[in-house]
């Protein structure tokens, strides 16, 4: 039987398309290996939206030379948002002369034809479809967990930030039919699911091309009704979108998480016009504050954006003061990277990297204590969460999500995996709580 290897890296659309990947394999008789050494064929699912998974694709591909060395049979495959700029492709095929298939975001179902063409004549096999409005829906998943689950609502993004390269990569917005959506759903709560992450890079925007027009909220409560599914998050909602019924179907819906991912990218007017953001800090507040009074318990994050082209100092304050008003429960930040092909990438007031270390210091400094008293709030509370595995460290110890998306740590049976439990919670640390089984 042969054996393939997959490194994922990127973001959650970048770990469904790795399950899927895995299904199509699997169907035609290969075995996952998490040994690269006896894989027959290895494959590296890569993001274009940071430059250090970039960095990390690219030294990881290279250390494969001398597996390729060693087995010549073996086969080396690449895909993922980085093959599909042709620019980016070339540059790595360059410089990696050992890759053997190249395929895109757009044609992961192709995958058994590339390896039977390059088994047949030795070719390196170049298959990349830059733009499609097509949506295939005749893809599974080998889904890495049995209890929770990521669906694609829709993809690609029309937004154009000038920072980011998605638009270019997965190309612009098309949403899958409500039917799909809810077929693939019933399937999983069919086979014990109990929890759905939608996946959008702007899912407000869901259902703007489809011929019956379906909002993201009225797709919501539709899943709502399914039996079985306890659990509804989604990933990820765009500021200058974030309607009132989004805030009324928080209020309604009793299986949509009380967790609300909005990237905010910077609290500089200034900024957020560079950036093609399409709001103003104000606005984000705004909806923050609302958003908070309608339903007081509900955790926030974002995304954070340190060093944009220009950003002076009183831009950062800006973000500092707008961190200070939002009280995040948390943040991803990032330093800013150069994307090539984007807008940003052009513009000639790029950041030295000392001020931006400088800065993202003092932003965690800000950040950490707000979320900290944010978890310091749930102690003595007991929360629901869903058992998700065991600590690597202590087979005692398991680990789940509260309805908040907090990561909670706590003494139990690995039987109880995938099961929904009541957990007081007894201490709290910056990224973590830890708890008890009540």
């Amino acid at each position: 039987m042969m054996k393939f290897h997959i490194s994922t890296f990127g973001c959650q659309m970048n770990e469904h398309d790795t399950e899927k990947i895995i299904w199509v394999l699997e169907k035609i008789g290969y075995q996952q290996t998490n040994n690269r050494n006896e894989a027959d064929i290895i494959i590296f699912n890569t993001c274009a939206v940071r430059k250090t998974a970039e960095d990390r694709a690219f030294g990881q591909l290279g250390e494969l030379q001398d597996l390729k060395r060693k087995n010549p049979d073996l086969i080396i495959a690449v895909c993922g948002c980085l093959m599909q700029k042709e620019e980016i492709r070339d540059y790595f095929l360059s410089k990696h002369k050992h890759i053997d298939i190249v395929f895109g975001t757009n044609n992961i179902h192709k995958l058994p034809q590339l390896i039977d063409r390059h088994l047949r004549t030795g070719d390196k096999v170049i298959d990349v479809i830059e733009d499609t409005r097509e949506i295939s829906d005749n893809i599974d998943s080998n889904r890495k967990y049995s209890y929770k689950a990521f669906v694609d609502i829709m993809y690609g993004c029309n937004n154009f930030c000038s920072y980011c390269i998605v638009p270019y990569t997965r190309g612009r917005e098309r949403s899958r039919s409500v039917k799909s959506i809810i077929n693939e759903v019933e399937n999983l709560a069919q086979t014990g699911c109990k929890e759905i992450t939608l996946l959008g890079q702007n899912v407000n925007s869901y259902g703007k091309t489809l011929e019956e027009k379906t909002t993201f909220s009225q797709l919501l409560a539709l899943l709502n009704k399914i039996e079985g599914i306890e659990r509804i998050r989604f990933m990820t909602s765009h500021p200058k979108d974030f309607s009132d019924e989004l805030i009324e179907a928080y209020k309604s819906l009793d299986k949509l998480c009380n967790h609300l991912h909005l990237p905010v990218q910077s609290g500089s007017n200034r900024i957020l016009k560079l950036m093609n953001r399409n709001y103003t800090k104000e606005q984000y507040l705004e909806r923050i504050y609302k958003l908070r009074e309608e339903i007081p318990d509900i955790a926030i994050t974002t995304d954070i954006i340190v060093g944009f082209p220009g950003e002076t100092e009183e831009d950062f304050e800006e973000t500092l003061d707008l961190i200070k008003k939002a009280k995040f429960d948390s943040a991803f930040t990032f330093l800013y990277s150069i994307r090539e092909g984007t807008n940003a990438a052009k513009m000639t007031n790029q950041i030295p990297d000392e001020i931006k270390h400088d800065r993202f210091q003092r932003l965690l400094d800000v950040l950490y204590p707000i979320g900290l008293e944010s978890n310091k709030r749930l102690i003595k509370t007991v929360q629901k969460v869903l058992v998700e595995e065991i600590s690597k460290n202590d087979e005692n110890i398991l680990s789940g999500r509260t309805e908040c998306n907090k990561l909670v740590h706590f003494k139990g049976s690995r039987d109880i995996i995938g099961q929904i439990v009541d957990v007081e919670i007894t201490n709290v640390k910056t990224f973590t709580l830890e708890g008890r089984m009540v």
